[in-house]
């Protein structure tokens, strides 16, 4: 049986209980969007699902899978897919939206990953520190980083054991040569479980929005080797800084202009030598830790690396 086969047949029993298609058809729409438009398998089948979740008048997290692949964390790398983890509830947030029932970090011997249970989904609340087996779930991803999403065809089991959760952090440490462009002060997008960062007000899914303000830093390391890209969240930044986000908020409205805010951390920042650790995240690590070293810097050299990037 050929990928396009078993892709055909394996979406077949996903929509087998909700539409009557058949198997050659399924593969008809696939071999049309490989073999004509050569777009990849996995963007082929994502596309073809999306078309018959249309059709069956169903939403993605109504559409469950038998026989999932049992997953660490880790090993989450692709969205859509519908996997199974034993993981341990390691921390629970404040969710942002009435829509999200409860939202954290589920940790393994292979690392952390975050996860989110919809209000819609009625399932039984996780207790932080106890270790469950979720069938079921649905692989998100955003920017780089993956998470999971609990849906209403989920199996919550708790396992009567502990669990060690890895360490999934990295150190980098060097100069900081650069603060790059959607630094200091930005505006993300406010619709629930979105936090895209807005591009002349537009959110890149939901368009035109108002924004909630936000700080960030995006910066550049090199330790005389290589070059670490780092993201500092609204804490981080303010702890470096020390500018917090309504002082960020009132310097940009005396000059009218938001890239002030950037403009004062690259003077504060530039050529300072600094240790970041956290998880990484596509390219960039986040900076859970930002410790300043005090190994001298060549100012002028630093600066003149960084105008060049």
């Amino acid at each position: 049986m050929s990928d396009i086969q078993q892709t055909a047949q394996q979406l077949h029993d996903q929509f087998s209980e909700h539409l009557d298609v058949d198997v050659e058809e399924i593969e008809e729409r696939l071999e049309q969007y490989v073999e004509e438009y050569k777009i990849p398998l996995d963007e082929a089948r994502r596309s073809v699902e999306s078309h018959y979740l249309d059709e069956a008048g169903i939403e993605r997290d109504e559409l469950g899978r038998g026989g999932n692949p049992t997953v660490q964390a880790a090993d989450v790398d692709a969205p859509d897919e519908w996997v199974d983890i034993t993981a341990k509830v390691v921390d629970l947030w404040e969710p942002r939206s009435d829509s999200v029932a409860q939202v954290g970090l589920l940790g393994d011997e292979s690392g952390t990953i975050k996860f989110t249970k919809w209000a819609a989904s009625d399932l039984d609340e996780l207790d932080e520190g106890q270790v469950y087996r979720l069938g079921n779930v649905v692989t998100d991803e955003y920017q780089g980083r993956y998470s999971v999403k609990l849906n209403r065809t989920t199996t919550i089991t708790e396992v009567d054991e502990d669990i060690e959760v890895g360490d999934d952090e990295t150190s980098v440490e060097g100069a900081l040569v650069d603060i790059q462009s959607g630094s200091g002060l930005i505006k993300r997008c406010p619709e629930e479980d979105c936090t895209r960062v807005l591009q002349n007000g537009r959110c890149s899914e939901h368009g035109e929005v108002e924004g909630e303000f936000d700080l960030r830093i995006k910066g550049v390391l090199d330790d005389g080797e290589d070059v670490h890209e780092i993201i500092l969240n609204e804490e981080a930044t303010t702890d470096l800084t020390g500018i917090g986000l309504e002082e960020a908020k009132q310097q940009a409205m005396d000059a009218l202009d938001t890239t002030v805010v950037a403009d004062e951390m690259r003077e504060m920042l530039l050529g300072q030598y600094y240790r970041v650790t956290g998880p990484t995240l596509g390219r960039y690590v986040l900076a859970n830790d930002v410790e300043a070293l005090s190994e001298p810097t060549d100012a002028e050299s630093v600066l003149i690396k960084a105008r060049s990037m």
